[in-house]
């Protein structure tokens, strides 16, 4: 199962939408509750330069949004703070949580991105 969340910007599509899986948001909320954190915190989504790609994805809980941030909901638990820049680069992405043979974190699949590698596109938080 897939839940999609629409990035409620202006003259986009459903294929703009970001996409995080079941098994993704079980994972976060797994994380939430081992560490203690609170769930009024919410999960910061981002892009920042970097990676043999030239960008890589973050992901962390932040206690309130920033000034740029655009704020998106998932169900009534799960608020998502994303920058506007960034929000840019998550059109189109699913967030995914994998736990297979080849390691286990968070991944992001990215419909837009020309070239990819390993190590920007799987990471564990």
């Amino acid at each position: 199962m897939v839940e999609t969340i629409s990035t409620g910007i202006a003259g986009t599509t459903a294929d703009d939408d970001i996409k995080i899986t079941q098994k993704a948001i079980n994972e976060i909320k797994k994380i939430r509750e081992q560490n203690g954190i609170p769930e009024t915190y919410g999960l910061r989504v981002g892009v920042k330069g970097g990676g043999c790609s030239g960008l890589s994805y973050t992901l962390g809980f932040d206690a309130e949004p920033r000034d740029n941030d655009k704020i998106l909901t998932l169900g009534d638990s799960l608020r998502i703070f994303v920058d506007k820049k960034s929000l840019f680069y998550l059109m189109g992405v699913e967030l995914d949580y994998t736990d297979g043979l080849q390691g286990r974190g968070f991944t992001f699949r990215n419909p837009n991105a020309t070239r990819t590698c390993g190590c920007g596109s799987s990471f564990s938080v």
